[in-house]
């Protein structure tokens, strides 16, 4: 019987390969590890080598308790040449590479008269032409594999706008087109390509906003759960779209944020 009708197996990531980028904090740290808690090991990628020692470190020690393990992989993702010879150094080392999370992204908000066509180019540099770019390299040994999964980390801000940030929303908001472009292009080679959009969590980046009382009340009133996702909540979409639980899901993606797109 295979994994996807066995019950046990339906959330296994064993002798699975895993990409993380942007791993070392927040949300990408808590989707790298819960993916090594689950049996698969992780390449935690990160600009400075530095950063990644304690990241990796924790997430390896969870892995144990199920078979997985964690790696360092600093690189710029928006370095295209480091970003090939990145996946050439997974392959060489675990043999295969089974699933990429697309995480990395940066924001600029400013009004549209304020922002420079260069500043938009930057950031779609990096929060689509870099996601583009690792798609692309890992599906050829995924291709070969006949297995893969591509999950892109895009934004409740890929299907709805607010003033001042129109940057990041077209960047998320073509990622998500982007999603179902290579799930329609993969599919045939066994590839699953899906996207997780967070809402509002409590990372470090957002540590001003998650302290400030007046933004606490308005998102208690302006979602169904009322409050912060906190890090770790976002792992388990990360897990089931990586797992054979989501054998037949591709094209798609999926929202975590607390209520906040479905609260009127």
């Amino acid at each position: 019987m295979n994994s996807t009708a066995h019950p046990s197996g339906l959330f296994s990531l064993r002798g699975r390969v895993a990409l993380v980028t942007g791993a070392g904090r927040g949300l990408g740290w808590a989707m790298a590890a819960a993916l090594a808690e689950h049996g698969a090991t992780v390449w935690l990628n990160g600009r400075d080598a530095a950063s990644l020692h304690d990241p990796v470190a924790r997430a390896d020690a969870l892995g144990k308790k199920a078979g997985g393990a964690a790696h360092a992989l600093p690189f710029d993702v928006c370095d295209e040449a480091a970003a090939s010879a990145a996946v050439a150094r997974v392959l060489a080392t675990s043999g295969r590479l089974d699933i990429l999370i697309n995480n990395v992204g940066q924001r600029r908000r400013q009004a549209l008269d304020d922002l420079p066509a260069q500043a938009l180019r930057n950031l779609l540099e990096s929060n689509l032409v870099s996601a583009w770019h690792l798609s692309r390299e890992v599906a050829r040994p995924m291709r070969v594999q006949g297995h893969g999964r591509i999950i892109n980390v895009t934004s409740i801000a890929g299907p709805i706008a607010r003033a001042g940030d129109a940057a990041y929303t077209t960047g998320k908001g073509a990622l998500e087109a982007l999603t179902r472009a290579l799930a329609a292009e993969l599919g045939p080679q066994g590839i699953n390509v899906n996207a997780i959009a967070p809402g509002y969590f409590a990372t470090d980046t957002n540590a001003a906003m998650v302290n400030d009382a007046n933004t606490a009340e308005w998102l208690r009133q302006r979602s169904s759960l009322g409050r912060w996702g906190q890090p770790g909540e976002i792992a388990g979409a990360a897990v089931f779209l990586a797992s054979p639980a989501a054998s037949y899901v591709t094209g798609q993606v999926l929202v975590v944020d607390g209520g906040y797109l479905a609260h009127f």
